[in-house]
């Protein structure tokens, strides 16, 4: 066996992202920004996520920099059955319990180990200076433990809105309040969710119940959102343990929420929009990190090449995120509102997007036939490229967060169908707050409902007034991540105050 390699005195960060792809990218980003700082990185992905990007690279190592590594450790879910699809998503409850069972912590106290020996899974290829930080999702907090053990910083991400973040807080106090749990299913359809108005939680001036995450509200008539509510309020209370928490968001758009937040948890910083972040760094700077992304489905960037023919900002953009699902009829709905709607759209049905059919096969002759030419319909696509492109003017959106950043970034404004956890909490302040949204209200989803509304946002002149105001809060996000601005700012704040300054734990 050779002799150890010299130890540089380069800070080393270990990045965990949660093992979703609304997690992964952000975080990603955050590595690249933290590797430009003069970090060496250390990217852990699980070994489900770690095949799979492989796979939607068409390659066979991520390693395409020394200093920037990908390693995988297990999730402690059995493997999927031989023959699955490689394009299956995993079961995000069981996921989540595995995690918060601790599952993923003694492989990660293993990986470390092998780091702070110089040591990696691909032998001793490079130069591995010892851990100094670990930079982590804000709900994999078993990270603290294992950074408490060996006395170094460790800083947790939190990849949603600000305000989705003071909405998980809230779960003691609505249920002292008698608000949750629901008795039974009759409550998410008697008015019940939408009064009383919520007006006392700090920095939010009032939300509806229905407002509120949806694991709190649907815990107790469903076994899959029990277990995300259990979830999540374990990770929420954990954030209390840990040596700072970054957010991506920018102080513009979530202020009043922020500083209820600096009162309530660790030293905060906000370093959002996290893509734009990294896209305004890498400028001027050469670097094979800039082709390095992670997606569950391969990009049909064709789509680009058809938004190329199409009048400025005369197409919606309509996209669900990558774990929300549907039912056919509700599939039915949207299909045949965007078709009577007589707008051109590009729509993204991932295979796995409802729950009780195929999506493919739902898309009728009829349909295909009454949307040819301004209908484009893929399972995926470049969606920052796409927001961007001038041809686009409108986005039917989940409100997830990063399709809720992206869309900001690049002044589009938004319908907006929440599905499920804080998803509910940023349609809110999307509509009434920042006033870029119109909200599909009501339990299922008519097509004279999505039609209105499309026509109104494509067309109509509140869909203008969104449309400028979507344009003002492109130029806040674009001052934000600027040289001197809040985000920049805090980003070197973070960096010097947290991750290269030894924890005084023992």
């Amino acid at each position: 066996m050779g002799s150890l390699p010299e130890v540089t005195n380069k800070p080393h960060a270990v990045c965990i992202p949660h093992p979703t792809q609304g997690h992964i990218n952000p975080m990603l980003n955050l590595a690249k920004l933290l590797h430009r700082r003069g970090f060496h990185i250390t990217f852990v992905n699980t070994e489900f996520n770690h095949k799979r990007m492989l796979n939607s690279r068409r390659c066979k190592s991520l390693d395409i920099s020394p200093d920037f590594r990908f390693e995988a450790i297990p999730d402690g879910l059995p493997p999927p059955p031989a023959g699955d699809d490689d394009d299956a998503v995993q079961h995000v409850p069981e996921l989540c319990e595995s995690i918060g069972n601790k599952c993923l912590l003694e492989p990660l106290r293993k990986l470390l180990a092998m780091l702070n020996e110089g040591r990696s899974s691909n032998g001793f290829s490079t130069v591995i200076p010892p851990v100094s930080c670990i930079v982590s999702d804000g709900i994999m907090t078993f990270t603290i433990e294992a950074a408490e053990e060996l006395g170094i910083p460790v800083a947790l991400f939190w990849t949603a809105s600000a305000c989705g973040f003071i909405a998980y807080k809230q779960y003691w106090d609505l249920v002292e309040k008698g608000l949750i749990p629901l008795k039974d299913e009759s409550y998410l359809r008697n008015g019940y969710l939408d009064n009383p108005i919520i007006d006392w939680i700090p920095g939010i001036k009032e939300i509806r119940l229905r407002d509120s995450p949806s694991f709190y509200l649907n815990s107790s008539t469903n076994a899959n959102e029990h277990t995300m509510m259990k979830f999540f309020t374990a990770e929420i209370e954990a954030t209390s343990r840990a040596s700072a928490i970054i957010i991506n968001t920018f102080d513009a758009l979530e202020d009043k929420v922020l500083e209820a937040l600096k009162v309530l948890s660790p030293p905060l910083y906000t370093v959002g929009p996290i893509h734009e972040h990294w896209k305004m760094a890498q400028q001027n700077m050469k670097s094979g990190l800039s082709s390095v992304g992670f997606n569950l489905w391969k990009e049909q960037d064709e789509c680009l090449q058809w938004l190329n023919s199409k009048q400025p900002r005369s197409v919606l953009y309509v996209n669900f995120g990558s774990v929300a699902f549907m039912t056919s009829n509700c599939f039915q709905e949207f299909a045949w509102g965007l078709a009577n709607s007589g707008k051109p759209f590009i729509w993204i049905v991932r295979p796995d997007l409802v729950v009780d059919g195929d999506s493919a096969l739902l898309l009728s002759q009829e349909f295909l036939e009454e949307t040819r030419g301004r209908g484009f319909v893929v399972t995926w696509c470049p969606q920052e490229q796409v927001l961007s492109h001038p041809s686009v003017g409108g986005f039917l959106t989940h409100c997830g967060w990063n399709s809720t950043l992206e869309a900001l970034s690049a002044g589009v404004p938004m319908i907006c169908r929440p599905f499920l956890s804080e998803q509910p909490t940023n349609c809110r302040f999307l509509c009434t707050e920042w006033g870029v949204g119109f909200e599909i209200e009501g339990g299922d989803v008519k097509r004279d409902q999505v039609e209105k509304v499309v026509k109104e946002l494509m067309e109509g002149e509140r869909g203008e007034e969104m449309r400028k105001k979507a344009v003002e809060w492109k130029r806040e996000a674009e001052e934000a991540i600027a040289p001197g601005g809040s985000s920049w700012l805090n980003f070197d704040k973070m960096v010097k105050e947290v991750l290269t300054v030894s924890s005084s734990k023992p």
